[in-house]
């Protein structure tokens, strides 16, 4: 117990998480997320390295990609490990600190995820809609001011979120029906759970979604509008291609989320894992899309990963001419 202004809090020595139990074969699809996991580490590491190591990628665009690559292995290992453990070893308690600091992990960098795609549209809005004045408004410094704004206020907001919690007792079940410490279903299982506190965890979901996702299309809007203004049918297309990649990476971030929301809304499932596997997936596969699109879709990415590739081919070729 914890004693806060002569109030006594319980707080229980952690949770059990017993969510996508009923579901068969389970294990086979923790498998799969083990691979989804092993692939995103591997394809957001080399994105980080590519544009890193090469000074002509040293851009407002690459530092973007790279502040997402880096959200996208945080965002992944602050889940998928712990689904390995709860449903392949079949340890599903988890101590209420370490809880928090999962919970705290996946909220902050799934926020944090929402608005770097967020500084992607606007770094397309700018290129578009003020190409003459591109480098002038978008530059390295202000492009790093933006991404440290963001991380400041992520990172802020959701420790203030998360804190609620601890002023929060749980006399309740310690049974968490989900795929990790998920917030909603830890927050029903307090005692105290004031409706302020409860208006709070909502408008924590309006600015982890909707605030973003707002501001992609202000941005998209400002470049459609653009681009209908140009006189050449050819500069139209140039400058819509230029935007594949982010439209991607947007449409299997939101989609995904805005439709299993909705249909869990409106809809009765007779199996409530459902709902949960569904979210569980579309939680783990953008971090893994991510870099694969920019991979293939970046002609700068895609050179410069090739040739380190074929470097290291080359260098253990030599090892083995060496030590045969």
């Amino acid at each position: 117990m914890t004693v806060l202004n002569d109030s006594v809090i319980i707080h229980p020595p952690g949770f059990y998480i017993i969510g996508l139990q009923t579901l068969p074969y389970i294990s086979v699809y923790i498998i799969f997320l083990a691979f989804v996991y092993m692939v995103t580490v591997l394809f957001n590491c080399l994105v980080i390295y590519v544009i890193v190591f090469n000074h002509c990628l040293h851009t407002p665009k690459y530092l973007a990609v790279v502040n997402l690559a880096v959200i996208d292995v945080i965002l992944s290992t602050s889940i998928i490990p712990n689904m390995i453990k709860v449903f392949l070893m079949k340890d599903n308690f988890i101590p209420f600190n370490e809880c928090l600091v999962q919970m705290y992990s996946y909220y902050a960098f799934g926020t944090l995820e929402s608005f770097a795609l967020a500084i992607l549209a606007y770094d397309r809005m700018i290129a578009i809609c003020f190409p003459l004045h591109q480098n002038s408004i978008n530059t390295l410094r202000s492009m790093s001011y933006i991404i440290g704004l963001i991380w400041c206020f992520s990172l802020g907001i959701m420790a203030y979120g998360i804190g609620i919690l601890t002023q929060l007792s749980f006399c309740n079940s310690l049974k968490v029906f989900s795929y990790f410490c998920d917030y909603t279903p830890v927050f029903t299982l307090a005692c105290n759970n004031y409706t302020m506190q409860w208006t709070v965890a909502t408008s924590l979901t309006f600015l982890i979604l909707v605030v973003p996702f707002t501001l992609i299309c202000i941005s998209y809007v400002s470049i459609l509008v653009t681009v209908f203004r140009m006189k050449s049918l050819d500069s139209r297309v140039k400058a819509l291609a230029t935007c594949t990649e982010h439209i991607i990476l947007v449409a299997v971030f939101y989609i995904p989320l805005i439709t299993i929301f909705n249909i869990a809304y409106y809809l009765q499932f007779n199996n409530k894992d459902l709902p949960l596997l569904s979210l569980s997936l579309a939680s783990c596969t953008p971090p893994c899309v991510n870099p694969i699109v920019y991979s293939f879709r970046t002609k700068e990415i895609r050179n410069r990963a090739l040739a380190l590739v074929r470097k290291i081919g080359t260098d253990q070729e030599k090892v083995l001419e060496v030590f045969p």
